[in-house]
């Protein structure tokens, strides 16, 4: 008789606040955000090989059923992301980095 096992959650919080996906650094919302974009499980696991097939295909399933929650979470870690690169900004004015690393780059030559 197959045994029937318990549902496996490939997904984990970790303690940065952040969901990731098996034991890889790879987030819930990479994979999420390709899945949207029409890529197949095996197309993501092909562009992020630290991925195990089955977790990718048990992350898409854990979207699908907790969707509403998920995409709250996404909604929260974008919100973040702004918040972090506006704070970046303000410290370090991104207007003329690319004439100031040329620079830099010139000089050490």
């Amino acid at each position: 008789m197959l045994p029937v096992h318990p549902d496996i959650v490939p997904v984990q919080l970790r303690a940065d606040g952040v969901v990731r996906v098996g034991n890889t650094r790879v987030t819930l919302d990479t994979v999420v955000f390709a899945f949207n974009q029409g890529a197949t499980a095996e197309e993501i696991v092909q562009q992020y090989p630290a991925l195990r097939l089955a977790d990718v295909y048990g992350a898409i399933a854990y979207y699908l059923h907790y969707r509403d929650e998920v995409d709250a979470y996404l909604a929260q870690r974008q919100q973040q992301i702004e918040q972090i690169r506006r704070e970046t900004e303000a410290r370090f004015d991104p207007v003329g980095i690319r004439e100031r690393l040329l620079a830099r780059k010139t000089a050490q030559e």
